[in-house]
């Protein structure tokens, strides 16, 4: 048996990769309405993910529950991340849904799980991000060169010099932080449903992360306009300006006619969620 407080991690995790998979229109990613820029996923293969994850989620909301060292908790939890993807790809059939998802919110888990067991604020979450992958830039893309089999990552910083996800981590997560919890947990959103308030995050997150999927797939033309589609979205007042549903409605069919996905900012949605949930039930 776990903590109350474990449970209610594991809880927010799960609950925030279905709120993420949810939001619609979604600019190229999975819906449940949407197969979006992907041919080889729908709304279902992304269930079927979410639901092999949850124990894991919950292993590492305990491991980190613990006056351990931080990078002792999160070389251990690493080992759980690697049993996660093996289960994710098992349940999807080789089907890369969450592998990013895994990493990212498993460090938000952890960091949250440590900070709740230290009983410190709520800003303590993301020292402990920034603590626990301090050096990751350096240590895992450095010497890259010499390597024969490279990740997704790897080559978009081989070839523009961004970082990704391991240098979003090692920063604090600034993104959601600075951008995104403010933009979901804003008072003009309070009253708002949930779909508006995950598609205004999303064009938020959007508007300022170098996303390495978007790179993959394209080139950083493309993610540069993304960016400035979305920054405009933004200056018009996003979802608060009820005219702009049908032009975000037709980016999404754009989005998804181009095969531009920006699966990178849909974990960060999912980890947006998962935080704000965080700080409503511990925090406030």
């Amino acid at each position: 048996m776990y903590p109350e407080k474990i449970y209610r991690l594991g809880e927010f995790a799960l609950e925030s990769m279905l709120m993420e998979v949810a939001c619609f229109p979604s600019f190229g990613l999975v819906s449940p309405v949407s197969k979006g820029a992907h041919k080889d996923m729908d709304y279902f293969t992304f269930i079927k993910s979410t639901a092999s994850l949850q124990k894991y989620m919950l292993k590492i909301a305990h491991r980190a529950f613990s006056p351990d060292n931080l990078d002792v908790i999160f070389y251990d939890c690493r080992k759980f991340g690697v049993e996660a993807e093996k289960d994710m790809f098992k349940k999807t059939k080789g089907i890369n849904t969450h592998k990013g998802m895994i990493f990212v919110l498993g460090i938000a888990v952890i960091a949250a799980s440590k900070a709740i067991y230290n009983n410190e604020e709520f800003h303590s979450i993301q020292e402990h991000i920034r603590s626990m992958t301090k050096g990751m830039v350096s240590r895992e893309l450095k010497n890259l060169e010499k390597k024969t089999a490279l990740t997704h990552g790897e080559r978009v910083f081989l070839e523009y010099g961004i970082t990704g996800i391991r240098g979003e981590v090692e920063a604090g997560i600034p993104v959601i932080f600075d951008y995104a919890l403010p933009a979901y947990d804003s008072v003009e959103f309070s009253h708002a449903g949930d779909n508006e308030r995950l598609l205004h995050t999303l064009i938020t997150i959007m508007a300022h992360c170098d996303d390495t999927t978007i790179l993959h797939r394209h080139d950083i033309s493309t993610l540069k306009e993304v960016q400035i589609i979305c920054k405009n979205l933004l200056k018009k007042g996003s979802l608060l300006n009820k005219d702009l549903i049908v032009e975000i409605h037709d980016l999404d069919k754009n989005f998804s006619k181009k095969r531009i996905s920006p699966g990178g900012c849909a974990d960060l949605l999912a980890v947006t969620v998962f935080l704000s949930l965080v700080k409503e039930t511990f925090y406030v």
